[in-house]
């Protein structure tokens, strides 16, 4: 599945919003339960809407969702070059990956299928996740 930020809006909206690494004197954001978990909705939802057609992103819900995310790391202390380098660290990319596939797998669902991934949009939007939020049927 690769839950790859691709290069486009998906990633321009992510990458605008900056969101970073820890410091040293700080745990890592990827350690803060409700920035990480929240990032891995956002993600799964960007994959989705990449990956199936019948599927849109909701790009103003998902614009606000992160500009509000940006806003509890700083409340957490974090710096905006502390936020970017967590989304563009090929790291944190690869293992918010792994976490996207996981999530797909645990719902009996292959992540390298798109139908799959169709479902599980419908699946999330149906049941009024926050990952069905960042979706609409087209």
């Amino acid at each position: 599945m690769g839950l790859s930020l691709k290069p486009g809006l998906s990633l321009a909206l992510v990458l605008a919003l900056g969101f970073g690494a820890g410091a040293a004197a700080k745990t890592p954001l990827r350690e803060q339960k409700e920035i990480d978990d929240k990032m891995l909705w956002v993600a799964l939802a960007i994959e989705i809407s990449d990956r199936c057609a019948a599927i849109a992103p909701r790009t103003l819900t998902g614009l606000s969702y992160l500009w509000g995310l940006k806003s509890d790391a700083s409340k957490l202390g974090y710096t905006d070059d502390e936020i970017r380098a967590y989304v563009r660290s090929d790291a944190e990319k690869a293992r918010m990956r792994r976490r996207g596939e996981a999530y797909v797998r645990a719902k009996g669902l292959d992540p390298e299928s798109d139908a799959d991934l169709c479902a599980l949009g419908t699946q999330e939007m149906e049941k009024g996740s926050q990952i069905g939020a960042f979706l609409k049927e087209k």
